[in-house]
This record gives structure tokens, sequence and C-alpha cells, in this order.
């Protein structure tokens, strides 16, 4: 499995941002109109909100940040496994 990708980081970014009311860059209202078309956001009272789409695919980003947080430690542990006990020849 390759690891996410730097742009489902930023992704995840605009979407906690928005889930939490803060404030968006100058440069982020052609990404937040995409957001807007796809149906992971709604505009509701001059807000922005999450639509359940949105919720579930910020979810799923935390999930796969998660997992390959856990992955990178199994590696790491199996290096330093791996260094600890070197193969005899």
């Amino acid at each position: 499995m390759d690891p996410i990708s730097l742009e489902d980081l930023a992704l995840l970014d605009v979407l906690e941002r928005i889930d939490q009311a803060l404030a968006h860059g100058p440069n982020a209202a052609p990404l937040l109109e995409r957001l807007v078309e796809v149906g992971l956001v709604e505009k509701s009272e001059g807000e922005l909100v999450l639509t359940d789409a949105g919720i579930e695919r910020c979810k799923s980003l935390h999930h796969r940040v998660a997992a390959d947080s856990e992955a990178e430690q199994v590696v790491m542990g199996r290096q330093k496994a791996g260094e600890a006990n070197p193969a005899k020849s």
C-alpha cells in the first residue's frame, strides 16, 4: 500500500478547517467551490459545512493517516529487531 498522498493530506486539512469553521487562505476559493460541486461541502446560511459525504471522506482520510502511522511503526519495529538480532551467516 502506498502512503497517503500530499493531495489527500491537503484535502483532509481543508475539510477539517471547514468542520471547525476556521479561516481559509486567500487562494482556497477555487478548491472550496469544487468541494461544493462534488458534494463534500455545502453552503448553509453563508457558512460552509460538511455534507454527510464530506464527513465520511474526512473519516476515511483520518483512518488512512492512522493506518499509515501504524504501518510505519511496524516497519520501524522490524528494522530495529533486525538490527538487534542480525542474521548469522
